[in-house]
Parts: structure tokens; C-alpha cells; sequence
């Protein structure tokens, strides 16, 4: 009988509403791009994960609209039964072109692929050692599988190097990180993580989601940028930031890796395939990122200059060279009035508070785009400003 269950989950959301905690979401009237029409208003947009600015960029549309004509709208249809088209297999050689890999197998989403490769690949006999940050998809697949698991501390090599030695006795270990770690913009040391990966003769998976496209003299990630590219047993990344901003997602691997995932894998077995349109476009966001690096410089001029004017204005930011870039309140009720102040100012920014983020490392995490102007940038600071003024 549902009454019951109405009533509590009511007050569960009472709770959640009670702690500051409870996520309101702003309709967008308008494409994604740097400058949205949000609740009412023109604002520019500084909490997007459109690095690159191409969520909206004209070829990619084109390409989308152009699938449709020429591929359909969808398959209804997984992969092995008939929802494989020559669009797919394009796409997949072209991510293992891009990356430098054996080969690729396409999924809905990166929570996917992440929820998708642990249970497959790995048994009881074997260990997986984790980042206590890594994204939350990462944490949902480890649990689907029998391994054992381990679990080291944010980019703390010496408790990883314990880790591995604790978990000796395995059959397999891999060794699982975030590329960058989304909440606080900092960096795996993965050549660091790769040399003890070999000193333990143990694998190295990376989650690159918020480093493919952008970060790297090629924008081909965290791994180019810390050249060990060649040294990643399986990466992994989606579609759905820099490259276009739309959907889908990637297990990028060896041969044998991508192999087992298209036998075994139960969200790329039992999920549809990724609608052609999106397959287009992110082939064509992939040309737009290969032909040229100009988003990549803007993109890095315009995290500069903003770290830059905050701390000028006296802003404390968590140290990084991401264009993620924490601006640190502490307090959460403090943080969401400053965003809410903000908003009113024209500029689009989340508060992050806990359970999401520690207690007492409260934040507004702004993400810069090439697609933002230097007179973009001042207006973000000039809000930040404001609404520190108007919230004393």
C-alpha cells in the first residue's frame, strides 16, 4: 500500500529540504552555450560542462541534423541484435584513432561504461584499488563486482603503494583514478600511479571524462598531458562534456579488453544503442578537435585570467591548472546565497556543499569554456563581488 511509503518518503524529502541540500533545477530556454536564457533571464552560463564551447557549435549541429535524414532517429535496438550501424563502428575506430588505443566499445553514458567493466573483468581472485574520490559511477561498478576491494587515499601515493601491497595475493589488480577529480579540479599523478602500477606488476584504468577533448597538447587527456598514454590498460570517458556535450560514452582498451565488455558487459548488452545524431555529432566534434587547438588556448587563457582577477578581488581558490576552479566558502548556506545573489547579477553558478563536497569546504565550482569572452570573464568576477557584498 502506497500511503505508507508516501509518507516516508515525504519526510525524507523534508530532511533533505531542512539541511539546504535540496536540488531545485533551473529550466534552460535556450540552447546550451556560454550565454542561456534561465529563469526568465539572459544569463551567462559558468557551471556547464561545455569546455570547449561546441554544445551548440554549427557543424555538429548540421552533422546531428544531417544523421537523422540519413540514419533514422533511433535503432530500438542493443548493439548484438540490430542496433549496430556503420556510424558506430566509425565512431569507435575514431576514438581508438584519436587515443592512441587497440580498440573501442560505445555505451549510453560513462556511468555506464564505469558500471560495465568491473563485474566483467574482474572476479574474486582479483583486487580493485580505488581513489576515495573517484566518481560515483566508478564506486556503483566496483560494488557490482566480487573482487576485493581496496581503496587508497585522494592521490596519496605512498597509501596507494600500501594498498597494492596489501592486496598482493590477487590474481589481477588494477589500479582505478579519475583523470581529474571533478569536485576540486586537481589532477591524478598518473605517472606517478604508473610507475608503481609496474613496480607491483599491476593495471592502471583511468576515468578521463573531464580531460578528453581539452587537456593534452592533443587533447587526448590526462594521460597525453602526463605522457604515459602508452601505459593505461583501460580508459574511460564520455561524449557528453567536452566533445559536443550531448551523450554517450567509451571503454577504450586492448583488443582481449573490448572483446569480453561486447560479450559480457550487462550495460552495453541490455541498454539501446546511442542515437545516430549523436554519433555524428560527436565524429564531427572530434574533426573540430583534431583540425585545430585554438578552443584549447582560449580555453587556458580564460582559467588563467580568471584565477587571476579572483584572487586579486581575494577569492580563496583551490590550487590547479583545470579550468574547474573551486572558489572555497566553507559554509553552504553561505555559498548557495552568494550563487542565488549572483543569479541576480546575470551569471549562472551552483553552490557544492556537503554531502557532496566535506563538511566545512563549502563552494561554488565555476567551469570555464572557450566559449566565454574576456568580457565574460570580468562579469563573472564582477557578480562573485557583488555577491559577496550583498550576502555581509
Amino acid at each position: 500500500m502506497y500511503g505508507t511509503m508516501g509518507a516516508q518518503l515525504n519526510t525524507t524529502l523534508d530532511e533533505i529540504r531542512e539541511a539546504g541540500l535540496f536540488k531545485n533545477e533551473r529550466q534552460i530556454s535556450s540552447p546550451q552555450s556560454s550565454h542561456i536564457t534561465a529563469a526568465g533571464k539572459d544569463v551567462l552560463n559558468f557551471c556547464a560542462n561545455n569546455y570547449l564551447g561546441l554544445a551548440d557549435h554549427p557543424e555538429i549541429v548540421a552533422a546531428a541534423k544531417k544523421a537523422i535524414d540519413d540514419w533514422g532517429f533511433g535503432l530500438a535496438s542493443v548493439r548484438f541484435i540490430c542496433g549496430t550501424q556503420t556510424l558506430h563502428v566509425d565512431l569507435e575506430r575514431r576514438v581508438s584513432e584519436f587515443l592512441g588505443t587497440e580498440d573501442t566499445i560505445l555505451f549510453s553514458s560513462c556511468f555506464d561504461a564505469n558500471g560495465g567493466v568491473f563485474e566483467t573483468l574482474f572476479s574474486a581472485e582479483d583486487a580493485i584499488i580505488s581513489d576515495e574520490l573517484n566518481h560515483a559511477s566508478i564506486i556503483d561498478g566496483i560494488r557490482l563486482s566480487k573482487a576485493q576491494r581496496f581503496r587508497y587515499r585522494n592521490r596519496d601515493m605512498a597509501d596507494l603503494e600500501a594498498q597494492l601491497v596489501a592486496a598482493k595475493d590477487a590474481r589481477q589488480r588494477v589500479v582505478v583514478t579519475d583523470g581529474v577529480f571533478s569536485m576540486d579540479g586537481y589532477l591524478a599523478p598518473l605517472a606517478t600511479i604508473c610507475d608503481l602500477a609496474d613496480r607491483h606488476n599491476a593495471l592502471v584504468m583511468v576515468d578521463d571524462s573531464h580531460a578528453v577533448g581539452f587537456i593534452g597538447e592533443h587533447g587526448r587527456g590526462t594521460p597525453e598531458l602526463a605522457g604515459v598514454s602508452d601505459r593505461i590498460d583501460i580508459l574511460t570517458g564520455t561524449f557528453g562534456k567536452a566533445l559536443g556535450g550531448a551523450s554517450g560514452g567509451y571503454v577504450s582498451s586492448h583488443t582481449e579488453v573490448v572483446g569480453l565488455l561486447r560479450q559480457r558487459s550487462r550495460p552495453y548488452l541490455f541498454s539501446n544503442t546511442v542515437a545516430p545524431a549523436v554519433v555524428a555529432g560527436t565524429l564531427a566534434a572530434l574533426d573540430l578537435v583534431a583540425a585545430s587547438g585554438e578552443g584549447r588556448d582560449a580555453l587556458k587563457r580564460n582559467a588563467a585570467l580568471f584565477r587571476s582577477r579572483m584572487t586579486e578581488e581575494g577569492f580563496e581558490l583551490l590550487d590547479g591548472e583545470h579550468p574547474i576552479i573551486p572558489v572555497m566558502f566553507g559554509d553552504g548556506a553561505l555559498a548557495a546565497r552568494i550563487a542565488d545573489a549572483m543569479l541576480a547579477e546575470g551569471v549562472y553558478v551552483i553552490a557544492f556543499s556537503y554531502p557532496v563536497v566535506p563538511q566545512g569546504k563549502a563552494r561554488i565550482r565555476v567551469q570555464l569554456s572557450a566559449a566565454h569572452s574576456e568580457g565574460d570573464v570580468e562579469a563573472c568576477v564582477r557578480a562573485f563581488v557583488a555577491g559577496r557584498a550583498a550576502v555581509s
